[in-house]
């Protein structure tokens, strides 16, 4: 039996040749009041406090998500509704709901570097600049500048509300005025999902007789197809892979303009909205889309 081996054939560990003395020293030097133990309290709360703020974005930013969605489908009824003022005032008092959390988001990262926390307030932004800008083009038929949706985004110490989870500051601490901003990136992002809703406003006001809308829409969504191509593959991944969508979007508005330049004097306007939603599934087919 070698030397290293124990009375019961085991190996020795390399600590038990370590004197008992020395570690039941280093054992007393550890002690809850120490500065070692101290310290790592403290980084314990502070990384505690850190995801449970993380955790109340996210949960903002899915509501932020839920309400601009709703909008989105509310400003689809424009084309159909008698009255599409009501609609959009309605859009309005939503958007403003929506602005209420994002306050609440405003609130959290007060003091803090926005940018640690940019991935789990991004989907909302993208979402609430996708609602906005469609707003903004049904009331103006152009697209809304990053500047002006960030204008809408500052806040006062008038219009503040009670909110709760807020635990880095208390409201006599608080700046009078404090803002979000929209990130160029996110701007991007819910640019690019807009023009979806734009397609879906092109079927739409066709299938209700307008055939004016459809030729307005293939022109702007032209103009924002070019913008995206000169960022093409050298721009963020998210931007760059949403570009292909707009092209899909982009060309199912120009088949509907062919149809209506081509054959639509020869389809009754209440087929019309048929006949394009046959073309746009034959299309996704060809492109192997689901």
């Amino acid at each position: 039996m070698s030397g290293k081996e124990g009375s019961g054939g085991f190996r020795k560990r390399k600590h038990d040749n370590f004197p008992r003395g020395q570690k039941r020293e280093e054992k007393e030097n550890v002690t809850p009041s120490s500065a070692l133990m101290t310290s790592f309290k403290s980084f314990q709360l502070e990384l505690d406090t850190r995801h449970d703020k993380y955790e109340r974005l996210v949960k903002l930013s899915r509501d932020i998500t839920i309400e601009s969605k709703r909008t989105i489908f509310l400003l689809h009824r424009f084309i159909s509704a008698p009255n599409g003022e009501e609609i959009l005032n309605e859009s309005e008092v939503k958007l403003d709901a929506v602005r209420r959390k994002i306050k609440q988001v405003a609130q959290e990262l007060i003091g803090e570097d926005v940018y640690q926390f940019h991935r789990a307030i991004s989907p909302g932004l993208q979402e609430y600049v996708e609602a906005v800008s469609f707003q903004y083009f049904i009331k103006t038929r152009s697209l809304i500048s990053v500047e002006e949706i960030n204008k809408q985004l500052i806040f006062t110490a008038e219009d503040r509300e009670e909110t709760t989870n807020t635990t880095s500051n208390s409201h006599d601490k608080q700046p009078h005025t404090w803002s979000l901003k929209v990130t160029p990136v996110d701007y991007l992002l819910g640019v690019a999902d807009l023009t979806g809703e734009l397609m879906r406003l092109c079927i739409s006001s066709v299938g209700n007789g307008d055939i004016d809308t459809p030729f307005e829409l293939s022109q702007f969504l032209r103009q924002i197809y070019d913008g995206f191509t000169f960022i093409g593959n050298t721009g963020p991944y998210e931007v760059s892979k949403k570009l292909y969508t707009l092209k899909q979007s982009l060309a199912k508005v120009e088949n509907a303009c062919y149809t209506l330049k081509v054959r639509g004097s020869e389809i009754p306007k209440h087929m019309l909205a048929d006949v394009f939603s046959t073309k746009t599934e034959l299309i996704d087919q060809d492109e192997g889309l689901p």
